[in-house]
């Protein structure tokens, strides 16, 4: 529930301009998630929004606002909470997760920023990470296991 729910608001928070906790604990609702304000401070704080100073909206922190040390560890925490399997096909890395959960688990990747990684994609439960190459992709392959440990 609380992965849906954290999918939810980043999909609220990427397609609305949501300025406050009242408004997102509203679109929440209109989509069956009823949480309190201290539920929805610790989800945003989890997530890592940011209002803009363009017009106060919320969106999530870019990729490059993230510190290593924090990325680090939110990837060792997404990876123990949401990881199913993890399997390397040539340069590609498949992982599987619950439904509603790659987003955040891929998230959590980018913002790691790994020089071995050209890109992800993620769909509702599988993420693909795109390594450099074949031998690359097992160095991350283990990397993310002794991550998810």
């Amino acid at each position: 529930m609380k992965s849906q729910r954290l999918s939810a608001i980043l999909e609220v928070v990427e397609h609305e301009a949501v300025r406050s906790q009242e408004q997102l604990r509203q679109h929440l609702a209109g989509r069956g998630f009823v949480v309190t304000q201290a539920t929805l401070s610790r989800d945003i704080k989890e997530l890592g929004l940011l209002k803009r100073s363009s017009d106060g909206a919320y969106q999530p922190a870019s990729i490059e606002e993230a510190p290593q040390t924090t990325a680090l560890g939110a990837l060792a925490k997404a990876l123990t909470e949401y990881l199913i399997s993890i399997e390397p096909v040539q340069q590609l890395i498949v992982l599987r997760t619950g439904a509603g959960q790659a987003q955040l688990l891929g998230l959590a990747i980018d913002r790691l920023r790994m020089p071995e990684v050209v890109g992800t994609l993620a769909g509702d439960d599988t993420i693909l990470i795109i390594a450099r190459d074949a031998r690359t992709a097992l160095m991350v392959v283990t990397r993310l296991k002794e991550l998810a440990r």
